[in-house]
């Protein structure tokens, strides 16, 4: 995920950290500081156990324990998604990386079609991860006694695992709320894809959190809350690209990319000026061309290719001098579904088919959305 560093591997998954969970620490930390008092209280109800505030409420305390509730927050959401990944990758499904960023984490899986056989268990085992450590959390609040005699410093043990214990309960009940694409969200598609087709039980899905997020984004509103306005724009935007994938997953089912390739394709040898490429482009429409050489696949290039050297440049350029040469291409009887998948995860608006190094033709994203439209008629 762009704007993401990697800061280790668990189990063998790569973990990176998106910028704006950088930003938010500050920010959770600033609001569990500035509130120690009044949360105090409410874990001393909570849990009927005195909490002595002379010491988490003195000079920088607040801000520490602050961080150290933030950041065991998100160590909280890492495990969540763990729990995710480790199911999945048993499953079957492989696991690129887990980011942790402004709303939690992200586990980035390859999956194709949704089997609700894999997605029910992988769904429902994050809130339990996040249930099974909240309650955890929750016990440590009575080891306190055991831990230290002086009672500031219990105050300090029981503040902490408190909040987290609480905080890892409500992560466990808000992410079992029926709104997909969350963890609920996917429960509820598992379970009715038992009963009907998947692309149906996808849409009731999506149709469901898209109304959850409607009432998050009221309740926002109404509740000055940007936070909330953001969680309904991220349930909502997510529940309307599942439903939009699995729809074009089911009406692509079974076509290949030699079914829907168009051909012949117009190639360009690696030696023709890149201005002949540019009047080749205006009088096509085509943003890309591939590169051939002795009847051999050898590179790309494309408008956005051509824009990255300035036009002083262009003049005395070559097309070998600026074409991509590590290409991804498919073989005609590769399903179209993977090929609209590969340019939605790299950004590409064309791959060329190709056998023994031959080009035998090009399928582009145009081409397959004009194809799903068809395949509805």
């Amino acid at each position: 995920m762009d704007g993401s560093f990697r800061i280790g591997r668990l189990f063998g998954i790569p973990i990176l950290i998106h910028y704006t969970f950088l930003l938010v620490i500050p920010l959770f930390a600033w609001i569990i500081g500035s509130e120690i008092l009044l949360t105090a209280g409410v874990l001393t109800n909570i849990f009927a156990v005195p909490i002595d505030t002379s010491f988490i409420a003195s000079g920088y305390m607040p801000w520490i324990l602050g961080v150290v509730v933030a950041l065991g927050l998100f160590a909280g959401v890492l495990v969540h998604e763990l729990a995710h990944s480790i199911v999945a990758s048993r499953k079957g499904i492989r696991i690129n990386s887990i980011t942790l960023m402004i709303f939690g984490g992200i586990a980035e899986m390859e999956e194709g079609t949704p089997d609700p056989k894999v997605e029910l268990p992988m769904a429902f085992v994050g809130p339990l991860a996040s249930l099974v450590l909240g309650l955890v959390c929750c016990g440590l609040v009575y080891a306190a006694p055991s831990v230290t005699a002086d009672p500031g410093q219990q105050g300090a043990w029981i503040f902490v695992w408190g909040y987290l214990g609480m905080l890892n309960i409500i992560l466990c009940l808000f992410n079992l709320i029926p709104a997909f694409p969350m963890d609920g969200g996917r429960v509820l598609r598992a379970w009715l894809a038992t009963r009907m087709p998947l692309h149906r039980a996808t849409k009731i899905a999506a149709d469901i959190g898209k109304g959850f997020a409607i009432i998050f984004g009221i309740i926002g509103l109404f509740t000055f809350s940007p936070f909330l306005i953001l969680i309904a724009l991220f349930i909502y935007i997510g529940a309307n690209t599942e439903s939009t994938a699995v729809k074009y997953s089911q009406l692509l089912q079974n076509v290949t990319v030699g079914e829907m390739m168009s051909k012949p394709v117009i190639t360009v040898p690696p030696t023709m000026p890149l201005s002949t490429v540019i009047g080749m482009m205006y009088s096509s429409k085509h943003l890309g061309f591939p590169v051939v050489e002795r009847d051999t696949l050898v590179g790309m290039v494309t408008l956005a290719d051509v824009n990255r050297m300035s036009s002083i440049d262009r003049e005395a350029m070559q097309v070998r001098d600026i074409m991509t040469r590590d290409l991804i291409t498919l073989p005609p009887e590769a399903p179209v579904i993977d090929a609209l998948r590969i340019m939605s995860a790299q950004d590409f608006g064309r791959i060329p088919v190709v056998v023994d190094g031959k080009i035998l033709g090009i399928v582009t994203r145009t081409d397959i959305l004009k194809v799903a439209e068809l395949k509805q008629i």
